[in-house]
């Protein structure tokens, strides 16, 4: 597997002294110091783990927050089970099917699908990101709101094409891949994760590997969300795609997804 990413220098801050016993379990499982020069900050506060870019040009933190914000919006006003994501991994009438997001990231595909009924397997292989997502799902848990939703949604943290070639048990109906790729969504959100994110992830080498693990596991189908112009994963070819303004939806059916 070939996966380049530079290296960088990561610390763990605890925002107040409150914090200071739990920020350094997490220096602790993650292998960080909790002093020292470093580009970035994983950042323990009131509102949760946020990684912060250090430095005076630098954006604001990013944090998963499942509550409130963009993630609330889009489940409250998104358009429910007509969002393009919904129909790609086969929600219709009588049918929510178990999803197993394999490059899960900020979650916030994998919460839409969740709270849209479906049952999800996150795996995110980046420790940084999974640990902003483990605490994003732990607060979630504990809101009165999203609670019943984040309950669906079980993180694995490793690779994901090892994970999948070990899969014990029933295999996810549909396996849902959005690889690091050069997004051309140009909303500042997204611009400021992606400078936070691209130094730790870089771009995935392994895409077609992925996607073959994906094939050999799903007993359904796989759905790989691309930038709308950007070329198919080298392997196999979709069947078909569902195309937005920016993403599309590549679909690789292996069998009908019916009423349960």
């Amino acid at each position: 597997m070939t996966d380049e990413r530079p290296i960088t220098t990561i610390r763990v801050e605890a925002l107040a002294p409150q914090h200071a016993a739990v920020a350094a379990q997490w220096a602790e499982r993650l292998g960080l110091p909790l002093q020292g020069e470093a580009e970035f900050a994983l950042q323990l506060g009131e509102e949760g783990l946020q990684l912060a870019e250090l430095g005076p040009q630098a954006p604001g933190p990013v944090r998963v927050d499942f509550v409130e914000g963009a993630v609330a919006h889009r489940r409250l006003y998104g358009g429910g089970s007509g969002q393009m994501i919904a129909k790609a991994v086969g929600v219709q009438s009588g049918v929510r099917p178990s999803v197993l997001d394999a490059t899960a990231g900020l979650g916030r595909d994998a919460f839409v699908l969740a709270s849209l009924g479906c049952s999800m397997t996150l795996i995110e292989r980046q420790p940084i990101i999974a640990a902003l997502l483990e605490d994003g799902l732990q607060r979630a848990v504990r809101d009165a709101e999203v609670a019943a939703i984040a309950t669906q949604m079980r993180l694995l943290t490793g690779n994901a094409i090892e994970l999948m070639g070990q899969w014990q048990g029933e295999p996810p109906q549909v396996i849902y891949l959005d690889p690091m790729f050069p997004h051309r969504d140009k909303s500042a959100l997204v611009k400021k994760e992606m400078r936070l994110f691209r130094p730790l992830v870089g771009d995935d080498m392994d895409a077609p590997a992925l996607l073959a693990a994906a094939l050999a596991l799903a007993s359904h189908r796989v759905v790989v969300k691309r930038p709308r112009k950007a070329p198919i994963i080298e392997g196999a070819k979709p069947s078909y795609a569902l195309e937005g303004k920016s993403s599309r939806y590549d679909i690789y059916p292996k069998k009908a997804l019916r009423t349960s």
